[in-house]
């Protein structure tokens, strides 16, 4: 399951999108738009179907949650890109503290 989540979603839809991966959740944050895109087995995926909705490649990030320990990583394939990010990883601080918002407030909050 893959959709794109505007507002906080219930623990029902939640718990569904995370059967996918056993409890994980990739998650790709659109940090101008302040919404994301959850589920899937890739993160291009979320990536596409947000680019789609009229998203900015800029404004997109990969990230990850693990619903048994609420911790979220921010790895992924999404965020690497010679002139804006040189890793996997979100190296830069403010754009990593924006998307841990969001998926604090959409899906975990």
């Amino acid at each position: 399951m893959l959709l794109i989540v505007r507002a906080k979603i219930d623990s029902q839809t939640l718990k569904k999108i995370a059967e996918d991966l056993k409890g994980y959740i990739k998650v790709v944050v659109d940090i101008r738009r302040k919404i994301l895109a959850a589920g899937g087995e890739k993160h291009i995926d979320g990536e596409q179907l947000l680019l789609e909705d009229g998203s900015l490649q800029e404004d997109l990030w990969g990230a990850g949650l693990d619903l048994e320990t609420g911790e979220m990583d921010f790895d992924s394939l999404i965020n690497l890109r010679p002139t804006q990010n040189r890793s996997r990883e979100i190296l830069d601080e403010e754009i990593r503290k924006k998307a841990a918002s969001l998926i604090e407030t959409l899906l975990k909050g």
